[in-house]
């Protein structure tokens, strides 16, 4: 390590500041041949503490050591500011890309390519993929892990073109994340993270090619991201295919597998979307020949059947055909077209996970990624940072570095478990105070809604104190998510793992916030809610709460579109809004006079930094809409349809947002999803049984069929065939009023259940047809959750995980690699060695 006091000379001669050659688009340094590959950001040593400008010298020093070529330019906006360029020579470049095992191209691809399971829609689908006069098709080639000694085997045309920018501005952080810049004791501080926190540093990143719209005036400039601009995050282009390819290059293969899954994804919602559509349609054009919604309907039944009062002072009777709007909404989502599409939804889960498997192992092979855990990810820099403890390796069997002992890491685990467990409790608790408030408001609109509404007649119908107390319970209950997000957003070895670690903890969290009212609504309200005369109370004050006389079903379709909607409208306003006024700001703030010329790495300064997760909160947001959209598709079919409305858009703002708002991100290595992979397996196994007891227990469509089949005709009932008519009055039972302590002129009335009527020897008891029902209901639980999931295993077996071609292609690259990298170092070695002869005598001669 370089002694203290040199670290300012050293700085002085090999970090020279160079002056501006007005050149806004240039990429180079001021000979105009040296790349730059990064950019480093600080403020003039002069203006600050001396702590800080020590740890700058030594940090500059440090880098230099490293091999980094460094220029400073001073700021054309704000004099304090500097900005350091830093440039990767050739043999330094060499040696990281040897490090990181970076595969680089041994020679052009001779397998003939052939065409995967989609493209057969290649012949409609072309006129919508950009130009390829201005993205032309990348060439194909065999890779190979590179090696700095067999330079000669590996395809370079061009040596400043062998290693694409992307690589280099990884590289060039792979060495800024490691460098030391102080030494004491035990404690070894370096990377460029912890400078950024501590301020030594305003900021770091590579630099963008061009502005985004506007083409730069160097020759060289390849002016990707103006391509991404125009033919990707513009508008105009919202109906063309994503240029993949060149996301990758540009961004990095993490961003690229992004916004492949989420296209992959969005695609594969066109079909789930219009059969939900269908489904919709076919509940919506034949709510009016119901004959169970007829006969609510109908005066001389609905309109001679009173009802239970829902509470138990303020509330009154109320005649059934009063519920006759809810019982024709509900026939809209709740018929046997939603069993159909809760069925195909399974199933297209799962097709949606298998081909995704095929495309991304299409998309590891062409990306070079296939070995990418094994080889290239290494330790994160903060993780070798509280390196400070010894074991030994139980595979190598040598000593290695780890942060922690057995105890300690029992101790961080214990802790991280019981932080998730404290906030899932919390989201626990405020789902009990949403409920508290559901029978609380209830009461009250109950009786104001009836004084309240007698001049607005026309809306009274359809404004009733159960649907005034979903709508609002829905709405708070959002607000309360988006709260308890914003306040749990407030060290494993690897990013990926660290990561991964970071993704379960967040998505189980995120689970419970979202889903919990969900649930609560799907499964558990109105389920214990006794009868009449002996009604269950919550907390021993609050009567439990009820069903809408419609059912839940209709509030939980309620519940899911304020919370996807809301959902929606408050990530782009987040994504979209916010980044774009912080820009405006700071421009304004920071604004020039026209005459002035600003270059391209303070025009770069001047847009947002990308948050530490990167795409963590994007593939959040899909996984959690991806949940609303498979774990209660059978309360509401409309689901995919407001997804897919919502990723189409959701593509294009990412887009937009990461090209215009934006620093460049610095390129990551992903071979896949991660841990979002099996979370969505998980969330399809969980979707099968939620949306098969959401069919049984909370739509009404098992008891009409147990009274269709059985009930309507002999020995239960009085039809001589399979009919609906008389279901309503079959499906309500009898409460005597004189069982009531307070008397009033009515004899009986009705309400929701299965029970025997007074007089009966098991009067108030469940009766024979809510045994039925329940048998049912259990019966089709388990025959629909084994035929779907039969159906499951068989379509992951058949439909197998890597295409064939993708996996001839994987041996001949291995065989290529084999023979140019190894087979030719063993044949000049064997020319090397003296020939053996045999003797007469049977003995070796040299």
């Amino acid at each position: 390590m370089i002694s203290a006091h040199s670290f300012d000379n050293i700085a002085c001669c090999f970090c020279p500041q160079a002056e501006f050659n007005g050149k806004s688009d240039s990429l180079f340094f001021n000979d105009g041949v040296r790349r730059i590959d990064f950019v480093l950001v600080y403020e003039d040593e002069d203006m600050k503490e001396i702590d800080k400008n020590r740890t700058f010298q030594k940090r500059k020093a440090s880098l230099m050591k490293m091999g980094m070529e460094l220029e400073a330019a001073r700021s054309v906006v704000d004099e304090k500011l500097l900005f350091v360029k830093v440039h990767m020579p050739w043999d330094v470049l060499c040696t990281y890309a040897e490090v990181l095992h970076i595969k680089l191209p041994i020679q052009p691809n001779d397998l003939s390519t052939t065409s995967s399971p989609f493209n057969f829609l290649s012949c409609i689908t072309r006129h919508f993929y950009p130009s390829e006069d201005l993205i032309a098709k990348e060439t194909e080639y065999f890779t190979a892990p590179f090696e700095k000694d067999r330079l000669e085997y590996f395809y370079v045309k061009d040596r400043d073109l062998f290693f694409t920018p992307s690589m280099r501005s990884r590289m060039a952080y792979y060495i800024l994340s490691r460098a030391p810049y102080e030494v004491r004791g035990n404690i070894k501080k370096f990377g460029v993270t912890k400078l950024l926190d501590g301020g030594v540093y305003k900021a770091a990143y590579p630099l963008h090619d061009c502005r985004f719209n506007v083409r730069s005036k160097e020759d060289e400039c390849p002016n990707e991201r103006y391509l991404l601009y125009n033919e990707w995050a513009h508008p105009k282009s919202f109906y063309k295919m994503q240029p993949l390819d060149l996301i990758r290059k540009y961004y990095g293969e993490k961003i690229g597998i992004y916004f492949a899954w989420l296209g992959f994804y969005t695609a594969m919602l066109a079909l789930a979307a219009i059969v939900g559509l269908g489904c919709f349609i076919y509940g919506y054009t034949t709510q009016e020949t119901s004959t169970w919604s007829k006969e609510v309907c109908d005066p001389l039944i609905g309109g001679n059947i009173v009802m239970c009062p829902q509470c138990d002072k303020e509330c009154t009777y109320w005649r059934l055909n009063s519920t006759c709007e809810s019982s024709k909404k509900l026939c809209i989502f709740d018929n046997y077209g939603t069993l159909v599409f809760a069925v195909f939804m399974a199933i297209w889960v799962t097709v949606f996970l298998e081909f995704w498997k095929r495309y991304q192992a299409e998309l590891e092979y062409e990306w070079d990624t296939v070995e990418f855990l094994e080889q290239e990810e290494q330790p994160r820099p903060e993780y070798e940072a509280k390196c400070n403890h010894e074991r030994i390796n139980p595979v190598t069997r040598v000593k290695e570095k780890v942060p922690y002992t057995a105890c300690g890491r029992c101790i961080r685990v214990s802790l991280g478990i019981g932080t998730v467990l404290f906030w899932i409790v919390l989201i626990l608790a405020s789902v009990v105070a949403i409920i508290v408030y559901r029978l609380a408001v209830f009461f009250s609109f109950s009786t104001r809604l009836q004084s309240d509404l007698k001049e607005l007649e026309p809306f009274k119908e359809y404004v009733t104190a159960q649907m005034a107390t979903s709508v609002t319970a829905s709405i708070i209950s959002f607000v309360v998510i988006m709260v308890l997000n914003i306040l749990y957003e407030r060290l494993p070895r690897t990013k990926t793992d660290y990561e991964n670690s970071l993704t379960l903890k967040m998505f189980l969290f995120q689970f419970v916030n979202y889903y919990s009212s969900c649930f609560y609504i799907a499964f558990a309200k109105g389920k214990v809610v006794g009868y009449p005369g002996q009604p269950v109370y919550l907390l021993g004050k609050y009567r439990n709460e009820e069903c809408d006389p419609g059912g839940c079903l209709i509030e939980l379709t309620t519940q899911l579109t304020v919370i996807m909607g809301g959902k929606a409208i408050w990530n782009n306003i987040q994504e979209v809004l916010l980044p774009w006024m912080k820009n405006l700001i700071f421009r304004y703030c920071t604004r020039v006079g026209s005459e002035k010329v600003i270059p391209r790495w303070e025009q770069d300064y001047q847009l947002q930094p990308i948050g530490k997760l990167g795409l963590f909160y994007e593939y959040l947001e899909m996984v959690i809409q991806f949940g609303f959209v498979t774990l209660f598709v059978a309360s509401f079919p409309l689901a995919p349809v407001l997804a897919l409305v919502n990723n189409l858009f959701e593509i294009r703002v990412d887009a937009w947002k990461i090209i215009t708002q934006f620093r460049r991100m610095v390129p990551e290595k992903a071979q896949d999803i991660g841990a979002w992979q099996p979370i969505l397996q998980g969330v399809a196994i969980l979707a099968v049984a939620s949306n098969a007891m959401i069919i049984a227990f909370t739509s009404d469509m098992i008891p009409r069929l147990v009274y269709y089949w059985s009930f309507s005709v002999y020995p239960y009932g009085e039809h001589s065939s399979h009919t609906m008519q008389g279901y309503i009055n079959n499906t309500l039972s009898v409460f005597d009023i004189q069982d009531f302590s307070n008397k009033i002129s009515l004899s009986y009335f009705r309400y929701r259940d299965f029970r025997y009527p007074p007089g009966h020897h098991r009067q108030y008891e469940y009766s024979i047809y809510y045994w039925h029902v329940i048998a049912a209901k259990m019966a089709f639980i388990i025959v629909v959750e084994h035929i779907v999931y039969l159906t499951k295993f068989v379509l992951s077996y058949v439909i197998p995980d890597v295409p064939y071609t993708v996996r001839e292609q994987i041996k001949r690259e291995k065989y290529l690699s084999q023979v140019i990298l190894h087979e030719t170092n063993l044949k000049l070695v064997t020319k090397r060695l003296k020939p053996v002869i045999m003797n007469d005598n049977n003995t070796f001669l040299l």
